[in-house]
């Protein structure tokens, strides 16, 4: 059985005045139906532009590859344009942004909004717009849908135009939903009932969620497989068990090390040295080489070898896989 959504050798590119600039490279990866896989990374890795890419959303003049495929059910999205495009964005696939306040029109109402979104992919009335407006309101955890509905975005919290935000995401009954970092701008208690939200939303409509984050803190419990993304390129994905039990990449290995903990010392923390390089700072070998404390001599020249793990894991890494953390 194919997967809802299947990205093959994906590469965007964008002319620039030192010359080509990469930021996404050759990156595969399968979404299956009802499923959350969450693409993790730093700033700069290239998962926001990735996830703008399934909805033929990349800026110009960045474009993509000839050779990349986005296949939606088996269809290469990457061909489509017009009308087919517009119902596929907000259709078949939703996304919701970090930045609800900026998202959201600030002189329309929340229910202007929906109810436009509701209209542009779904034959209703008027009256039926604005039910099924509602419905979603209250559907994503607003206590007060008719409040909200006639509220403009300033007159609403942080977390209830997230809500909102999701609300309008949800509008076309989309198969996959993209999360892009869309519970940054929150405190940590409505970050998870953000995140309580979506997977109790995903469960009820049997939906698929790309969750974009930089945090794996909000990873574990959250999504069943992660694929961890470093300048561009996919360095390692395994499921979510495995991946916190025996990361096999040392990016990986350092984020986690990366992590507060309870139990630990703020001076105990080990930051990852340098910062995630530009595209046109790459160099042959290994991307993560100049940061890595683990590099072989060969991890400067040779570029690493995709190994599996395991069924269904793999890393980017000349390394044998380690349990350590």
């Amino acid at each position: 059985m194919s997967a809802l959504l299947e990205l093959r050798d994906l590469t965007i590119r964008f002319p620039t005045a030192l010359g080509e600039s990469v930021p996404v490279s050759r990156v595969s990866l399968r979404i299956e139906r009802g499923e959350t896989l969450a693409l993790v990374g730093e700033s700069g890795s290239g998962k926001s532009l990735t996830g703008l890419a399934l909805l033929g959303l990349v800026p110009p003049p960045g474009k993509l590859d000839a050779a990349s495929q986005i296949l939606l059910d088996g269809s290469d999205v990457t061909r489509l344009s017009g009308e087919a495009l517009r119902a596929l964005r907000g259709g078949r696939i939703g996304i919701v942004f970090q930045d609800a306040l900026t998202s959201l029109t600030p002189v329309l109402t929340v229910g202007d909004q929906l109810r436009e979104a509701i209209t542009a992919h779904r034959k209703l009335s008027a009256r039926g717009a604005r039910e099924a407006a509602l419905a979603l309101l209250g559907e994503v955890g607003l206590p007060d849908p008719a409040s909200s509905y006639g509220a403009y975005p300033h007159e609403l919290s942080g977390g209830q135009r997230q809500r909102a935000l999701i609300a309008i995401a949800l509008a076309g009954q989309p198969d996959l939903l993209i999360a892009d970092e869309a519970t940054t701008a929150l405190d940590v208690t409505v970050q998870a009932q953000v995140l309580e939200t979506l997977d109790r939303l995903r469960a009820s409509r049997g939906m698929a969620i790309l969750l974009i984050t930089h945090d794996l803190g909000l990873v574990a419990g959250r999504a069943d497989r992660v694929a961890v993304m470093y300048a561009g390129q996919i360095v390692e994905e395994a499921s979510t068990a495995s991946l916190f039990e025996a990361p096999g990449h040392p990016y990986t290995r350092a984020l986690f090390r990366a992590i507060p903990r309870l139990e630990s010392a703020v001076d105990q923390l080990t930051p990852i040295p340098g910062g995630v390089p530009l595209p046109e700072e790459w160099h042959a070998g290994c991307r993560f080489q100049p940061r890595c404390s683990e590099a072989l001599d060969k991890c400067a020249t040779l570029d690493p070898p995709v190994v599996p793990l395991a069924p269904g894991a793999s890393s980017r890494c000349w390394l044998p896989a380690k349990g350590d953390q």
